[in-house]
């Protein structure tokens, strides 16, 4: 079975050519098929993110994001999304391509009731302008990561240690209500998820030659975008956190 998530084992070497499972193919083949492969993943995250911004808006302009906000369902709207990541993540090996595709859509959908509650928050011209930044800025390191011939594995996994760090801090101050400690997360979690951008987007590409050709190609697709994803909106939530005008 292949280990699609670690894509070392099968990288090629300095000047050897180009192969998929053994087979030895064209560098103008194996390009072809990665851009391909990246493509998929970036329409894949792309729509996820219309398909979230789509619903936050709707829901929030329908007055029932106000209303639910201010009771407990709130928990459940904002823990759904966590819930279909675990599931996406520890069920891969068994479900098909097209159960984690919807499931990938549910997530998305219920990523956008939760992200809902920014538009009772923040101005509308201060959400699409920090999108927009948030857009051209991860454009600019998924690319960093396409394109770099440096070794970034090391990084992500101090970067991971990052996210966990950030999030006891977020949690301790719930109860501190510190807001210089929430300003010292926001900016630290940019930087992180601005790393893991490009982190993840170089993953992505070297998995590539690990699962092309398999029944896991599909699903590394999905589970890419599912990447890139939480890095876009994580790096979106962090960035309005501290840039964003308040209602």
């Amino acid at each position: 079975m292949a280990n699609w998530n670690d894509p070392q084992p099968s990288r090629t070497g300095f000047g050897a050519s180009p192969s998929l499972n053994g087979t030895a193919i064209g560098r103008a083949g194996y390009d072809t098929g990665l851009r391909r492969h990246m493509l998929s993943i970036y329409n894949y995250m792309a729509s996820g993110i219309l398909l979230s911004g789509i619903v936050a808006l709707l829901f929030a302009t329908s007055g029932a994001a106000q209303q639910i906000m201010a009771t407990p369902l709130r928990w459940v709207i904002a823990l759904a999304p966590l819930g279909f990541v675990f599931a996406m993540s520890f069920g891969i090996n068994r479900m098909r391509t097209s159960t984690l595709q919807m499931l990938f859509w549910m997530f998305s959908v219920t990523m956008g009731l939760s992200l809902s509650a920014i538009f009772l928050v923040y101005t509308g011209p201060s959400i699409a302008t920090t999108f927009f930044a948030t857009a051209a800025a991860f454009a600019g390191l998924s690319l960093v990561g396409y394109t770099t011939k440096r070794d970034l594995s090391a990084m992500g996994s101090f970067l991971i240690m990052g996210v966990v760090g950030i999030l006891v801090a977020m949690l301790v101050n719930i109860w501190l209500q510190s807001s210089g400690l929430a300003l010292a997360i926001s900016i630290l979690g940019v930087l992180i998820f601005a790393g893991l951008t490009a982190w993840d987007t170089q993953r992505l590409k070297n998995e590539y030659q690990v699962v092309a050709g398999t029944e896991y190609a599909g699903k590394a697709v999905i589970m890419g975008a599912l990447s890139l994803y939480l890095d876009f909106i994580n790096m979106f939530q962090f960035l309005l956190a501290f840039l964003g005008d308040r209602r």
